[in-house]
């Protein structure tokens, strides 16, 4: 295992933590989980989450990059593409030119790159079948950046397991808490570290499918409670990004007490 002794993490929400409670108002995540991870291999980690919801890659680029250079890390998880593939206008060759820059600039800088791609939303989002083939896209962009750059990048797509609803939050945006617990570990056997194994890839147990009452009663109060409440947030050019700051700006060892 490459020991590291510098992790930032830079992304969006699901960087960010969200919907992964702390129990102390905020968000643990699978980057939190993640640097615990390497800190109970290692004995020691610094370790900061620069992550902000709603953040799209060019904005990512712009804001976080940069501070997370002036770290100085050997390691940089990187996560974006969700917030602009549910943009109006998606261009998955821009995007990619964007991560590719922000692959080749932290890696210059000595970072090894540790990224991953989005599952399958439609077992569990009906209408995630309208943006499918923007996922599909975003998906083989990814895959096709950390090709060029080489960086590590663990793909989810390619396992059922991911797209279980079981492991996302009742928004089907974010993952839950279980959701963030085997990313973690995903990532964390993707570097090798100590202790990890490929069972976070193992399936949940069978259940039994919804009757249709329940099925439909679970569609309309997501319609009522996210659907729609996103697309007002949206038609007003809104974010749910906006005057958000990271919840770990700089650098400090991670706590394991």
């Amino acid at each position: 295992m490459i020991r590291f002794e510098r992790y930032v993490a830079i992304g969006d929400s699901s960087t960010e933590g969200l919907i992964d409670p702390d129990g102390q108002g905020g968000f643990r995540g699978w980057a939190t989980r993640l640097a615990e991870h390497l800190a109970r291999a290692q004995g020691r980690l610094l370790y900061a989450n620069l992550g902000v919801r709603g953040k799209r890659t060019r904005q990512i680029r712009r804001e976080q990059v940069p501070a997370a250079l002036a770290m100085h890390p050997d390691l940089v998880t990187l996560f974006s593409g969700t917030n602009d593939v549910l943009t109006r206008r998606f261009d998955a060759e821009e995007l990619g030119r964007d991560v590719e820059a922000m692959h080749r600039e932290l890696i210059a800088s000595g970072a090894a790159i540790l990224t991953f791609t989005l599952p399958d939303l439609t077992p569990f989002m009906p209408l995630g079948r309208l943006i499918a083939f923007r996922i599909r896209a975003l998906n083989d962009t990814l895959r096709a950046v950390a090709r060029t750059t080489g960086a590590t990048l663990v793909d989810f797509a390619a396992h059922p397991v991911a797209s279980d609803a079981r492991l996302w939050n009742e928004d089907r945006l974010h993952a839950n808490a279980l959701g963030h617990e085997r990313i973690a570990a995903a990532l964390a056997h993707a570097l090798g570290i100590p202790g990890t194994d490929p069972s976070w890839n193992d399936p949940l147990p069978v259940t039994e499918a919804p009757r249709a009452g329940a099925w439909l009663r679970r569609e309309l109060r997501w319609t009522r409670h996210h659907l729609a409440p996103w697309i007002w947030r949206h038609a007003r050019g809104r974010s749910s990004g906006d005057c958000v700051l990271p919840n770990r700006p700089t650098l400090a060892p991670v706590d394991l007490s």
